[in-house]
């Protein structure tokens, strides 16, 4: 499997330009977390970890989804937001007999989000600087969603609902965010790993570009 680099045809390196005056707000954003070099500390903190967790093959393999012939990480952010946002549509509209069912599924998400977390390490490792710069900032916000909605989970189970149902609309906020970015890495970037055998269905610019190996 390799990691292929994102397309780097002149209308998309132009695109990246931060001089348009008609770009959106959101695109600036994740062109300017590329660019800051101050991440970088957070990024090499993080490396080691990366590292450890992929140095054994089988691990790797099955992190990488060598047996589907593509990242497992974005399957895996299935688990999380769905559970979280099918417990805060119960909050709203499930009324009182619903709470218990609710407190649930937070609880689902958060199981689910530590090999979510995991997967999207692994993915991490293999990227270049630019885009390892934006992973930090969407492993924060990740983060910052669980810890928001351990809160509501814990706040919930000592009755108070209140409280832990806005503890879950700032979790969802976070994640939602973080969510961008990983929208940002997998279909602007194009960072996932993908068997070689799918090259030929990525656009020239990118399929002629050398990929780094992720099964030697």
């Amino acid at each position: 499997m390799t990691t292929l680099p994102p397309p780097a045809d002149d209308a998309f390196e132009q695109a990246r330009s931060r001089f348009r005056t008609d770009q959106p707000a959101l695109v600036g954003l994740a062109l300017r977390l590329e660019e800051d070099g101050r991440l970088d500390p957070a990024v090499d903190a993080l490396r080691p970890a990366a590292d450890a967790l992929v140095a054994r093959r089988p691990v790797r393999d099955a992190l990488l989804g060598r047996v589907m012939g593509h990242s497992l990480h974005p399957i895996l952010t299935d688990l999380p937001i769905g559970a979280w946002v099918s417990a805060l549509t119960l909050d709203l509209v499930g009324g009182r007999q619903s709470r218990p069912a609710a407190r649930r599924l937070v609880g689902v998400g958060i199981l689910a989000a530590v090999p979510t977390a995991v997967s999207g390490l692994a993915d991490w490792q293999h990227v270049g600087r630019r885009d390892q710069r934006v992973g930090v900032v969407h492993a924060a916000g990740n983060s910052l969603g669980l810890l928001l909605f351990g809160a509501s989970w814990v706040a919930r189970g000592r009755g108070h609902h209140g409280r832990g149902v806005a503890l879950g609309l700032l979790g969802g906020a976070a994640a939602g965010f973080s969510g961008f970015l990983g929208g940002h890495l997998s279909l602007a970037r194009n960072v996932a790993a993908r068997d070689e055998a799918f090259a030929d269905s990525l656009p020239v610019s990118a399929a002629d570009r050398t990929g780094q190996e992720l099964t030697s």
